[in-house]
């Protein structure tokens, strides 16, 4: 059997362990209605309300205490986002948002944009247990998680069937922040009025991932960002898990070192 073997960037801080997903669970942790999720709006380039948290977060250096669930697959703090087209980062509209898939996300013609808080004893046991496997040497034990997931999203202008389902889950012990990008399945990278194929969501400008503090410094691209290699993100990872990125974001830890790992 071919295979694909793909260089990744790791950020300093993750354990470079072999750890998997244990047999039977989602790489995604559980969303949805039946999870008590809110649901944004069908609406192209739509957002969610400021959503009041619970919990401060540290995103590099500054509290926040709301953000923004926006469908073109961006979590925002401070103001929300209707661009489509992604950016490079670092960005120059000094805007700090996580983006698990930036890019022009249109609900309307297919799937959900899924959030909420909480404070579910198993979802904090979960992110506990995450977080001690990759990052063994900091102490950690979750009191606060935020999961927004885009389940079966379409793109702007899609004249076929391909969706993406992707999610990005923000936790903190109160003081200390991470957060997982989590990729289920990736079928699509570009938007019509991002330059892309209508038919096969192809081409054009391609999606962005990773995040921006909104300083101009402290800024991570996940490689393969905006070029048609992110079509394969759900094949890549930074903490030995294929289709997951996990970042401490309270402060900035340097990207430094790679690491290659070949997939059949």
């Amino acid at each position: 059997m071919e295979m694909l073997c793909a260089v990744l960037l790791l950020a300093v801080g993750p354990a470079l362990t072999s750890s998997v997903k244990s047999s039977g669970e989602s790489l995604l942790y559980p969303y949805g209605t039946d999870e008590g999720d809110a649901k944004n709006p069908k609406s192209d380039d739509g957002t969610s309300p400021e959503i009041p948290i619970a919990v401060p977060y540290t995103f590099y250096g500054k509290e926040y205490t709301s953000l923004y669930v926006n469908n073109n697959g961006v979590v925002s703090f401070g103001v929300n986002v209707s661009q489509y087209t992604p950016d490079p980062f670092p960005l120059n509209i000094g805007c700090p948002f996580v983006a698990p898939y930036w890019a022009d996300v249109d609900n309307r013609m297919g799937g959900d944009v899924f959030w909420r808080q909480t404070q579910d004893a198993a979802v904090l046991s979960r992110c506990t247990a995450d977080i001690n496997t990759y990052f063994p040497e900091i102490p950690f034990t979750a009191i606060w998680a935020f999961v927004a997931t885009w389940d079966h999203v379409a793109y702007f202008g899609s004249a076929s069937k391909k969706v993406n389902t992707f999610q990005a889950v923000l936790t903190t012990n109160g003081k200390i922040a991470f957060i997982l990008l989590n990729y289920a399945d990736i079928q699509w990278t570009t938007g019509r009025a991002s330059g892309g194929d209508a038919k096969t969501g192809l081409g054009g400008m391609p999606a962005q991932a990773g995040f921006d503090s909104g300083d101009k410094i402290n800024y991570y691209n996940i490689p393969s960002s905006r070029t048609p290699e992110v079509l394969n993100i759900g094949g890549t990872t930074n903490v030995k898990v294929s289709g997951r990125w996990v970042f401490q974001v309270d402060v900035f830890v340097a990207p430094v070192t790679t690491d290659s790992d070949c997939l059949l």
